[in-house]
């Protein structure tokens, strides 16, 4: 048992990512995606007056599963509040086993998505923004500077034993131009599924 851990620790660290840092500037922004819906979406072409929420998520993960009542609930948010949203699979090694192509479309018409869904082909763009859970999420503002980053709020287990919705929060100081006063929280969710 030992030999076989030794064998894969050089794998998993492999797969290890840092995340991108608060103020970084939104990593590849013309950087066209493939959407539910059919079309090519950039960051650039989600992104509103007042900034991008970009969250990694999936079909098949229990925790997003368990969060999707507050996912929805704070995009349209967001949304309300000329932020942009666009979510992100991730998973290129689970793409025949729930997270294909299909299988976003299904998921996404299920949850009546209202915003971009789009696959991050050889998770490219999780590389990028050193994201490794999901769900988790990526705050920029208008100058496309990132603001926040982690999870939505602090309680995966349920709405109603929440005590902090970090990222709505993480919002409303960005929009009433304060310094959002937590930038980092820690994501708790299925890791995303690299090929590598």
């Amino acid at each position: 048992m030992q030999k076989i851990f030794s064998l894969l620790l050089p794998i998993v660290l492999a797969t290890s990512v840092d995340p991108l840092p608060i103020g970084a500037t939104l990593p590849h922004p013309d950087k066209k995606m493939k959407d539910v819906a059919g079309m090519e979406v950039s960051f650039r072409d989600a992104t509103n007056t007042k900034g991008l929420l970009v969250m990694f998520s999936c079909n098949t993960c229990p925790v997003v599963q368990a969060y999707q009542s507050r996912t929805i609930e704070i995009c349209n948010y967001a949304k309300s509040r000329d932020i942009g949203v666009i979510l992100l699979n991730s998973n290129e090694a689970s793409r025949g086993d729930g997270d294909s192509f299909n299988d976003m479309k299904d998921y996404a018409s299920a949850q009546r998505y209202n915003w971009p869904y789009v696959v991050d082909e050889n998770s490219v763009m999780a590389n990028a923004f050193g994201a490794t859970r999901t769900p988790e999420c990526f705050l920029f503002n208008s100058e496309n500077k990132l603001v926040y980053h982690g999870a939505i709020d602090d309680n995966q287990n349920g709405p109603d034993e929440v005590t902090r919705k970090h990222l709505k929060i993480a919002m409303d100081e960005m929009l009433q131009g304060k310094d959002v006063a937590v930038k980092t929280t820690r994501s708790v969710g299925c890791t995303i599924k690299r090929l590598r």
